[in-house]
Order: structure tokens, then C-alpha cells, then sequence
């Protein structure tokens, strides 16, 4: 089988994001499922689906397409701002869109009317961790404005957290989210659909808490596919972790020192070598670099180091382990490998399913 590969356990996929949905499910809380790290597989979604995800979400367009040519029927939410270049595509290809600009939204706007449709739009709020959103100061102007336009639907409102500078989800910043939506719904008599609490790294909240307020939908990508909470990458009780998995083979295998020898300057990715004589080593090479993956996000058998990688190579410490060329070696991987490894074009993606392998 060619490699490297990901091997992509649908049956464990299913398993998570059905423990999700149900456990969410009990505190009031649907879940959309996030596509993006899987490039939009239309077996993935199939599975989240199946798992009772009512909804998939997706920060390209490309992803959300692919998803409808292979019949995926499901509403689809695209997660990045809106470009206004691609206002025409959005309103065509999504059912609704996460918004802060008004001149975007006023686009949209523009673009749904003369298709003949009505747009969905949930306005982001920045509650602290300073990437996309309306601050709360400004949102029943916004809110106001975007109710005067035609064929715009006020679907909610929402918030991303843990993605930019890490600010954590917790009951003060969910409890202001919760206070927004009432405020709106009382200043405008109207009746919020969805209120969006934000991605996996909610999960700790959101299963812990003892009230969840208004908080009805989350946003779930690195949980379902990989069994971790992103605040901390510690696992989920009860999901699996190792539902992808990457595999590399060997291409060389060698005693070596362990330093360099000549003048040192930067690498091919502008990093100093470690300095620290450990005399001779077996060093191993695997046909796997930067442009598959992240190296930096690759956890290796126990006994197996990773000492550096360049665009091609993976160069690793393997320890008590003689591994020869044409060998396989597994590794886990975090989200940022992941949409790294799901977007190369030279990283194969099997799906297991009732033990059997098939090739994307």
C-alpha cells in the first residue's frame, strides 16, 4: 500500500461524533459538523450524518461543492468570513454564513436577491480572543441594519474562542453570549435560532457546567476526528484517538553522528540545528516533509525522537528500534498535521470501514 498515508477509521469517526451529539444533545446543544479538516470527504460527512450531525459546516467553498456533487443534501454553514468576491457563489452554494462586516453582508445581500434567495446570516461577537467579530458595543446597530436588508435571514449569533490567542470558553464569556441573545431578542422582538458557542475547545464547558444558557450549537472538527480537546490536547473520555492515523515508510537508515560537522547556518526552514553530542546513532529518514505535513505535530511509537524534517524528509531518532528501508512507521497526529496532511496532494487517504480499505 502506497505511503505516506492516512488511514481514517470511519467506524471510530462515527463513534465520536455520535458520543458528541448525544452527550451535547442532553444540554440543549446541536452540533455542526466542521468539514475543513477533512477537505470535505464526502464519506466523513456521510458518517457525521449518520451520527445525527444536522449540519455541516466549511470555511471553503471548494469543500462545500464537492460535498453537493457527491449528493451530500445536508444545510451547509460556511465557517470563514465571507470574501464579497465570492458573494455570488455563497449565496448559491451555502445556507448561511458566519458575518462581521456589514458591507459584506450588504453584498450578500445584493447577490441572494438577484438569485432569487434568501441568505442565512449568524453575526460572530468578539468575546476576547481577537480573530473575526462584531464587538458587543456595536452588535443591536449592526443588528438593526441588517434586518432592514432584503432576502438576509437573522438566523443568530455566535462567537470563536481558543483559535487566535487561546482565550478559553468558560461561564463568564458563554453567560455574556447568553445576555447578547436575550438583549437582541428583546430590543428587536424577535427570536434567535442559533446561538453558536463556538468549536471543540467548548467541550470542557459545555459538558461540565451546570447551565448553558442560551448556548444551542458548537462548531466540532478536532474532537469528532481526533478524540482531544484543543485547549489542552488531552483526550475526551470515551472517544477514540486514534481514529487517523499517518504512516511513512523508510528510505534510509544509517549509524550517524548525532551533530553536524562544517560552518552551520540556518536549515532549509531557517532553524539552527540543537546543539548536544550524543556520539554515533542511528538515524532513520522516512519519505515524508514539511510539504505533507506538520512535523511538529507527529507523535511517534514510544522509543521513536523526531530530530528535524526538511521539505521531503522526515529524520528521526529511532532508538532500540533497527528499522530498514521499506519499513512503516505510524504516527498520531494533532489538528495542525492534520488539515496539513488532508491537503496534500501526496499524502494518500484510505477509509477503513468493516475492515475493508478503500482508497479516496
Amino acid at each position: 500500500m502506497s505511503a505516506p498515508r492516512l488511514e481514517i477509521d470511519l467506524d471510530k469517526i462515527h463513534h465520536n461524533a455520535r458520543t458528541l451529539v448525544e452527550q451535547l444533545g442532553n444540554r440543549g446543544i446541536s452540533v455542526t459538523g466542521v468539514m475543513k479538516s477533512s477537505l470535505g470527504s464526502p464519506e466523513i460527512a456521510r458518517t457525521l450524518l449518520r451520527a445525527g450531525v444536522k449540519m455541516l459546516g466549511d470555511s471553503r467553498l471548494e469543500n462545500i461543492e464537492a460535498m453537493q456533487q457527491a449528493n451530500i443534501t445536508a444545510s451547509m454553514m460556511l465557517l470563514r468570513s465571507p470574501m464579497i468576491s465570492q458573494a455570488d457563489k455563497i449565496v448559491t452554494v451555502t445556507d448561511l454564513s458566519l458575518n462581521s462586516e456589514l458591507g459584506v453582508i450588504r453584498m450578500l445581500s445584493s447577490a441572494a436577491k438577484a438569485a432569487g434567495r434568501t441568505h442565512g446570516v449568524v453575526l460572530m461577537v468578539e468575546l476576547g480572543d481577537l480573530r473575526e467579530g462584531i464587538m458587543p458595543a456595536d452588535l443591536n446597530d449592526t443588528v438593526r441594519q441588517v434586518l432592514c436588508l432584503p432576502n438576509i435571514a437573522l438566523k443568530g449569533i455566535g462567537t470563536n474562542l481558543a483559535c487566535h490567542s487561546g482565550v478559553s470558553p468558560d461561564a463568564k464569556n458563554m453567560s455574556e453570549l447568553s445576555r447578547l441573545a436575550d438583549s437582541i431578542e428583546a430590543a428587536f422582538g424577535l427570536t434567535l435560532d442559533i446561538v453558536s458557542g463556538g468549536n471543540s475547545a467548548n467541550l470542557d464547558w459545555a459538558l461540565s457546567c451546570t447551565n448553558t444558557g442560551r448556548i444551542n450549537n458548537l462548531r466540532l472538527g478536532e474532537a469528532v476526528l481526533l478524540g482531544c480537546e484543543p485547549l489542552h490536547r488531552q483526550p475526551i473520555e470515551g472517544l477514540y484517538t486514534d481514529a487517523i492515523t499517518l504512516i511513512a515508510e523508510v528510505i534510509e537508515s544509517k549509524a550517524k553522528p548525532s551533530q553536524p560537522w562544517g560552518e552551520i547556518a540556518q536549515t532549509a526552514f531557517g532553524i539552527k540545528p540543537p546543539a548536544g553530542d550524543r556520539g554515533n546513532m542511528l538515524r532513520v529518514i522516512l519519505a515524508l516533509g514539511h510539504q505533507d505535513v506538520d512535523p511538529d505535530g507527529l507523535q511517534g511509537p514510544n522509543g521513536i525522537a523526531i530530530i528535524g524534517a526538511s521539505s521531503d524528509h522526515l529524520i528521526i531518532d529511532s532508538g532500540e528500534f533497527r528499522l530498514k528501508a521499506g519499513t512503516e512507521v505510524r504516527f498520531q497526529i494533532n489538528y495542525s498535521a492534520l488539515v496539513r496532511s488532508m491537503t496534500s496532494p501526496f499524502v494518500a487517504k484510505v477509509l477503513t470501514h468493516t475492515s475493508k480499505n478503500r482508497l479516496l
